[in-house]
């Protein structure tokens, strides 16, 4: 597919985790909110239930075992392919649980186009690390990262830990990062912190266009106002009884912290 007017996103799908639900809320969207023309694309194992205007691709092939005691996310490097279905040059990656809130077209203007962006993480602000929620690279420059991989899947694992980690200090060129404002964190940017989370829901920071959701609590949960599937929609008097519930999730101050209403916001960028 040529590049030079398309903007090209991409997605990937396995398992049962999220689905055709969370790929079609994706692309609505993303079309939601970008200037056409554009693809979007989803590398999967099933294309059951997508809408039509999802271009299903079969997972690109890794034929390794996948470590085990990381909390990287390492199937993803199957998109680090010298080919990627039928895409040639810059794509954008989006993770399946993230929501965009803004104009996404900054995300293929930004930079050049051989360059790799990724967003910061803001748990690791003094190693400038990188967040691979939502980063663009050109088709096939991340082969060697994944010809490493390939050769110790497990070894790469544990000096990295997390994959995110492994394209930040070994992409080859080197990383630059989206502009500030543009993707935050719903944990760390949008809920509110104690005791303000008990009085008002969590908010959208002006300037952002995406906001991702790593850390288990996704749109859903916030949709309904619960901090992630150990926790229960409850009134702010349910959730502060709780802290007498032998089934209490967390120690006392985490748990009064992980008190969020719902988010209106969310819901409506999270709309199929």
């Amino acid at each position: 597919m040529a590049h030079d007017t398309v903007k090209q996103v991409i997605c990937i799908n396995w398992g049962t985790k999220y689905g055709a639900p969370y790929v079609n809320r994706l692309y609505a969207g993303v079309a939601r909110n970008i200037t056409p023309p554009f693809s979007f694309s989803c590398f999967t194992d099933t294309d059951a239930g997508l809408r039509p205007e999802v271009r299903a691709f079969p997972l690109p092939p890794l034929d390794v075992a996948m470590p085990t005691g990381t909390k990287g996310i390492w199937p993803k490097a199957r998109l680090w392919g010298a080919e990627l279905g039928d895409l040639t040059g810059p794509v954008l990656f989006m993770d399946l649980d993230l929501v965009v809130t803004g104009n996404m077209d900054g995300f293929f203007s930004e930079g050049a186009p051989e360059d790799v962006i990724l967003a910061r993480n803001p748990s690791t602000p003094l190693e400038k690390l990188g967040q691979t929620s939502l980063f663009r690279f050109p088709v096939g420059k991340l082969l060697p990262l994944q010809e490493r991989f390939r050769a110790d899947p497990q070894g790469i694992a544990d000096a990295f830990r997390f994959e995110q980690r492994f394209v930040t200090r070994e992409a080859p060129g080197g990383i630059s990062f989206w502009p500030s404002g543009w993707v935050k964190s719903f944990r760390n940017d949008c809920a509110r912190p104690f005791p303000l989370n008990f009085f008002q829901p969590p908010r959208l920071p002006p300037d952002a266009k995406v906001v991702i959701f790593p850390g288990g609590l996704l749109p859903p949960h916030a949709i309904a106002g619960h901090w992630g599937r150990h926790y229960k929609p409850l009134s702010r008097m349910e959730h502060l009884k709780g802290l007498l519930s032998p089934d209490r999730p967390d120690p006392p101050l985490r748990y009064l912290r992980h008190f969020i209403l719902p988010s209106d916001w969310v819901a409506g960028a999270w709309a199929e």
